[in-house]
């Protein structure tokens, strides 16, 4: 599922996926499963509260490859 990430209208990293969701424009998250516990923690309380759904993803470099970014991301989201 996360080739939807290459062609789709996305936002990537923490600050923007938290903004994406409390404005209701993210329809799907992201999270890497070997991203620290803070941080996701957060990212799944948003998600819960506004009911978007969660796909979990191995590595935070798999995730970065299929936002096509050469960096780690422990996070991403498709926005409406």
């Amino acid at each position: 599922m996360t080739e939807r990430l290459d062609c789709n209208k996305k936002v990537v990293g923490v600050k923007q996926v938290k903004r994406a969701i409390t404005s209701s424009e993210a329809s799907q998250v992201y999270l890497a499963e070997d991203a620290e516990n803070k941080i996701t923690q957060d990212i799944i309380l948003l998600c819960q509260e506004h009911k978007i759904p969660i796909e979990k993803v191995y590595t935070m470099k798999e995730l970065g490859d299929a936002c096509g970014i050469d960096i780690n991301a422990a996070t991403a989201a498709l926005l409406i």
